[in-house]
């Protein structure tokens, strides 16, 4: 079902203000920086992983939009960025009309799965794709397209209430069109250790979790927060700032559990 030679990654959250851009922006560069040819889906039709790796709304003339109408391929719509080994399909706001345009087609969920399909993607060793806040057909189509699902989660009172919901999807995913599809793992972002609700959220998680939850927690960060308004990931803004050194980390992270996981 999936080519062999890359790992498609959907990172989601159905609640907005999470991290969710800023981790597939600067997870995607960690992991370029280590030596993985990666790109970013942006399904986004706010279209920010697109602005945050400086990649201008005029510029968008090819889109995840054309990618989903089967009309351009990975190879036509992906677009180089200033970061070696990371490219990126870009988002428009096109995409806020897609569901009525493909609702009524019976491969409506199928469609980013078979652009990925291509040995155009399978150029790429990590395909993130960046999902939209909230549970609609983009969603789908990432989670149907993807190996695992990465989830950002904010250390906030409300933060275990909202997950319940995206795990349940996730399943749904499973049984209906996606077996395969599992949680890569869930990660806290927006840490302060100075706020004791913090502390108390990242317990509660791993004690309902376990080992879904990495090990490694994105604080908040105001060089993090800076760098999309410059165009650039944080890591390339400031590599030694807390959180692009925690983005490296869990690039760490992410790579160590995929060469865990069994043989497909």
């Amino acid at each position: 079902m999936f080519g062999p030679k890359n790992r498609i990654i959907t990172i989601a959250n159905q609640k907005g203000g999470v991290g969710k851009t800023t981790t597939a922006i600067n997870l995607a560069t960690a992991l370029a920086a280590i030596g993985e040819t990666v790109l970013i889906v942006d399904l986004d039709p706010q279209g920010n992983a697109s602005t945050g790796l400086g990649i201008q709304r005029r510029d968008r003339n090819l889109s995840s939009y054309d990618l989903i109408m089967g009309t351009h391929s990975i190879g036509e719509v992906a677009r180089e960025t200033a970061v070696p080994n990371l490219a990126i399909v870009p988002s428009t706001m096109d995409l806020l009309g897609i569901e009525l345009e493909i609702a009524q087609h019976s491969d409506r969920v199928f469609r980013l799965r078979k652009a990925l399909a291509s040995a155009e993607a399978h150029a790429f060793s990590y395909i993130l794709v960046d999902c939209p806040p909230s549970f609609n057909l983009l969603t789908m189509n990432a989670m149907t397209a993807a190996h695992s699902v990465l989830v950002p989660l904010q250390c906030e009172f409300f933060a275990l209430e909202g997950l319940s919901q995206l795990l349940e999807t996730v399943d749904q995913v499973r049984r209906t069109v996606n077996p395969n599809l599992d949680i890569q793992g869930i990660v806290l972002t927006m840490f302060d250790s100075r706020n004791n609700l913090a502390q108390q959220v990242v317990t509660d998680v791993r004690t309902h979790l376990g080992d879904k939850v990495y090990h490694t927690l994105i604080p908040r960060n105001v060089r993090v927060s800076e760098a999309p308004s410059y165009g650039k990931p944080a890591i390339l803004y400031d590599l030694k700032c807390a959180g692009s050194q925690a983005y490296l980390q869990l690039a760490s992270e992410v790579i160590q559990r995929e060469r865990q996981r069994p043989a497909a």
